[in-house]
């Protein structure tokens, strides 16, 4: 099942920000859903070259550790909006090293803490960055393009059964909030 979740090329995702994480804990509570993992610690490393050169090409290069499920991964997105492809490692030391050795060097490194849950064929993360704020992210994976914008408006739907509608929307990447307000501010 978690496999199906996660398989693609591209994904869908809509990000809200929440107002009462409780609430909208609550709201799922009633509804049919399986959980794959709650209250995970997420250590991301981000990856460019010295210039910037992956966010100029609006993609990004991620090492992900996940504690205590002890999933590793390997995530790539962009450079078009939708498109996404992670991996599952076993070494991540070893990857970030192969990263460092191609030039590349760590530009951010951010925690979050992450609940994922299944809706159906969808999935639902409910994170808490420090300093940031609360979030859900509705999404799901395809290998199929034409199916994008059905997905997405099936998301929105979703979505609004949670009483989250389209001021709620967050467009920005979690690495642009986390660089804009904790990076910059300091």
């Amino acid at each position: 099942m978690v496999s199906d979740h996660f398989n693609g090329k591209f994904e869908v995702e809509l990000k809200y920000r929440l107002k009462s994480t409780s609430q909208f804990l609550a709201i799922l509570k009633s509804m049919t859903h399986e959980i794959m993992l709650q209250d995970n610690i997420e250590s991301d490393c981000y990856f460019d070259t010295l210039k910037q050169q992956l966010l100029a090409e609006n993609k990004s290069l991620c090492i992900r550790e996940m504690a205590p499920s002890g999933i590793k991964l390997w995530i790539v997105k962009g450079p078009e909006a939708d498109r996404c492809e992670a991996v599952n490692i076993t070494d991540v030391n070893k990857a970030k090293s192969m990263l460092t050795t191609m030039g590349y060097q760590i530009v951010l490194a951010m925690k979050k803490i992450r609940s994922i849950y299944f809706v159906g064929k969808f999935h639902i993360t409910v994170d808490h960055l420090d300093g940031v704020g609360d979030f859900a992210e509705f999404a799901i994976m395809t290998d199929d393009e034409s199916l994008l914008d059905g997905y997405r408006a099936e998301l929105v739907i979703l979505a609004n059964k949670f009483g989250l509608s389209e001021i709620d929307l967050e467009h920005r990447s979690y690495r642009q909030m986390y660089f804009e307000i904790c990076v910059k501010n300091k």
